[in-house]
């Protein structure tokens, strides 16, 4: 067992429930920057002190991009649309927190129910990855501001991310760098989009899209 990967992993539910009970947009882009960092570390943790140039760099890369570049883009955007809370979101904050219970416990049972063919630095990677994932599924759905969703994309690609950690050991350099730049146009066009959506309508809530008339 890896004592450092648990408590990277420990903080990182953490900040997923810090989204879930949270109203304030500006919180809660520093908590996904706050995650970001932290899933950083989880290389450096994970290769168990043998550590290499290679390592070294994703975790800079990482943390370059989700803790810093990408909660740039979102206040930004954020500034720009004047919004500081998601009022009404489509499921509470109470109920959210609950769901969050809910998919964690779910991500133990999927846990245990799987057999990779490669053993973690930690038993908790599978199960926070899958809970990551799951939370980032809902606050997608969950969420009617243009910001939050585009955090639950965040929220649902770092469990991806996370669970590469636990079945693949030798994915190049130069792949794990592509997709996180492919992730980095992504949040690049939602900051556009965002920006686009305050500026013609004076809000970012997607769900009032639906109103449009053709």
């Amino acid at each position: 067992m890896n004592p450092w990967a648990d408590v990277i992993l420990v903080l990182m539910i953490l900040t997923g429930f810090g989204l879930l009970g949270s109203s304030r947009l500006a919180t809660c882009i520093r908590t996904v920057a706050l995650q970001g960092v932290v899933l950083g570390l989880l290389p450096l943790a994970e290769s168990g002190g043998a550590l290499t140039g290679r390592v070294v760099a994703l975790s800079v890369v990482v943390m370059g991009l989700k803790g810093f570049v990408f909660p740039v883009l979102l206040s930004r955007a954020l500034r720009e649309s004047n919004t500081n809370r998601e009022v009404e979101p489509f499921v509470g904050y109470g109920a959210s927190l609950f769901v969050g219970v809910l998919s964690l416990l779910a991500a133990f049972w999927l846990d245990a129910r799987f057999t990779l063919p490669v053993a973690g630095a930690s038993r908790l990677t599978v199960p926070v990855a899958f809970a990551l994932m799951m939370m980032g599924l809902f606050l997608l759905v969950a969420r009617k501001t243009a910001v939050n969703q585009v955090l639950g994309y965040l929220v649902l690609e770092n469990g991806i991310y996370t669970f590469g950690f636990a079945i693949v050991r030798d994915i190049p350099f130069l792949v794990e760098v592509g997709v996180l730049m492919d992730v980095f146009v992504a949040v690049f066009v939602m900051g556009i989009a965002i920006y686009r959506i305050s500026r013609e309508f004076d809000h970012i809530d997607a769900d009032q899209l639906n109103t449009l008339k053709g």
